[in-house]
């Protein structure tokens, strides 16, 4: 059975945007160096974001199914990317990260083996990283009001 997840956002200002998901509000914002308020994170930083609760997530559901006593995680994310193509200023790289780093430190005392069987199957399972890795089709529909 297919789940279906929606948000709605609203521009605020050129560089902040409300977001409202179920009955969360969530703002999108650039730092001041590139011409934001910092009154949220940016898009990029909240993509690493999702990546790091989907990741917890389904980090802690497949410890309980592995039966492995996870105690808590930390997730460090870094993602590299050249603002360049965002920005205007060339299209000689992709707009999108170039690479994403995450560093996973589990509080466990699950054998090497196991914890290596666990990444591999918290991998593989998280929608996000599934997301990010391979292609998704997305279809973008304007209309004016």
């Amino acid at each position: 059975m297919d789940l279906k997840f929606s948000i709605s956002a609203t521009s605020e200002t050129p560089t902040r945007t409300q977001v409202k998901a179920r009955n969360f509000t969530m703002y999108v914002d650039e730092p001041p160096q590139l011409g934001g308020e910092d009154k949220g994170a940016n898009p990029v930083e909240y993509m690493l974001a999702a990546l790091a609760g989907c990741l917890n997530v389904v980090g802690h559901m497949v410890a309980e199914e592995m039966n492995i006593k996870l105690d808590g995680l930390t997730i460090d994310i870094e993602g590299i990317l050249n603002p360049a193509k965002f920005q205007g200023k060339s299209d000689a790289e992709r707009a999108g990260y170039k690479e994403i780093n995450v560093t996973i430190r589990a509080k466990t005392n699950a054998p090497d083996d196991v914890l290596k069987k666990w990444i591999e199957t918290v991998e593989s399972r998280c929608p996000v990283s599934d997301n990010i890795a391979n292609p998704t089709p997305v279809k973008f529909n304007v209309t004016k009001v």
